[in-house]
């Protein structure tokens, strides 16, 4: 569309008239869809020629080519319900990338992500119309969350939530666009898992001084007192029978 189409008004708006009809809206996002999943570039030409809509009701409908394109990409996608006030919400996270239906997430077919992060990575200004349409919106509910787990004390009290959601949805994002790994492996799961462990642990609030934190592990005794062990746990002479139980070598 050209710079003019961008001033015709914001996408979805309707002048006075007769009421937008949206079986014509269905099929130009089915159109533009067609040519995204077949790897096809999106045209302003191409998108008449497979919606049989004209160019003034694309106009009429979509102020540029990319906003049309990132509304097309968000089919599929839902803005998640805010999360439950008792959920554990690290389990949460994972169930929502692992096991989207107990968690309320419609899966997104993966073949449409890659395409998604192809056509983003290659035009800056579809990232950015994807970004402020659809990313952010879908951020707010578990932002939501994490700052209420900062306010009760479960989180860190500086911990900086927009910070966190990065990190948090880096650790899934890089098995896909970095390592190039299937979203249902489960080695990618595993690796995934481990990751948002580690990720997860240093977002959690201090424990009190005197209750050690359950998240980590005990502290390795120390080389004295696993001599000591040792020397304790030696088998005696009057006691041939006996196992050695000592952990030293």
């Amino acid at each position: 569309m050209t710079d003019a189409a961008a001033q015709a008004g914001p996408a979805g708006s309707s002048g006075p008239g007769r009421p937008r009809d949206e079986r014509i809206d269905r099929a130009i996002v089915e159109a533009a869809l067609e040519l995204i999943d077949a790897g096809t570039p999106v045209t302003l030409s191409r998108l008449v020629a497979t919606s049989g809509v004209s160019r003034a009701a694309l106009y009429r409908r979509w102020p540029s080519l990319t906003t049309l394109v990132a509304d097309a990409l968000n089919v599929g996608r839902e803005t998640p319900g805010d999360v439950p006030d008792d959920a554990d919400l690290g389990a949460f996270v994972l169930a929502s990338w692992f096991d989207g239906e107990s968690a309320g997430v419609t899966r997104f077919p993966e073949h449409r992500f890659r395409h998604r992060i192809r056509l983003a990575m290659s035009d800056r200004d579809l990232q950015r119309a994807y970004w402020e349409s659809h990313v952010r919106p879908r951020r707010e509910p578990l932002e939501r969350a994490l700052r209420e787990r900062v306010r009760r004390g479960e989180l860190r009290a500086d911990l900086d939530v927009e910070s966190a959601f990065d990190l948090i949805v880096g650790v899934f994002y890089y098995q896909l666009i970095v390592r190039g790994e299937e979203a249902g492996s489960p080695v990618t799961e595993a690796r995934v898992r481990a990751a948002f462990d580690v990720v997860w642990n240093g977002m959690r609030a201090p424990s009190p001084p005197d209750q050690p934190s359950p998240a980590e592990p005990s502290p390795a005794p120390s080389r004295a007192a696993m001599t000591s062990s040792s020397i304790r746990s030696r088998p005696s002479d009057s006691d041939p029978g006996s196992t050695d139980h000592s952990t030293s070598c």
